[in-house]
């Protein structure tokens, strides 16, 4: 397993070898929620009160094409007025279809394709 990332300006590539015997114990302790009742979790939630902030951010990104990390992170974070809110919408724009993340040479850098 590898993990790449970082820490505050800190970059971080961690690599996390185990044996089967490792990954059965790891498992083991891993409680994995039923597919068919988080399934209907979702349809059953009502919209996130942070949908306009989602469109707000994926707007940010889509008119500038491409940004780094840490200037897409200090949008975000005026865009909400919250650091903890700004990083939320970093990790949903990460993981979102429509985003593209390359690590650049000291920070990722997100790419938005639509």
């Amino acid at each position: 397993m590898r993990i790449r990332g970082q820490i505050g300006d800190w970059p971080v590539d961690l690599t996390i070898e185990l044996e089967p015997a490792e990954w059965a114990q790891l498992g083991r302790q891993i409680e994995v929620p039923v597919v068919g009742e988080a399934v209907s979790t979702v349809t059953a939630a009502a919209p996130r009160h942070d949908d306009g902030q989602w469109q707000a951010a994926r707007e940010v990104l889509r008119q500038a094409g491409r940004m780094d990390g840490p200037q897409l992170l200090d949008r975000l974070e005026g865009l909400t007025g919250s650091t903890a809110a700004g990083k939320r919408l970093l990790v949903r724009l990460r993981h979102s279809s429509e985003v593209k993340v390359e690590s650049g040479v000291d920070a990722p850098v997100y790419h938005w394709i639509g």
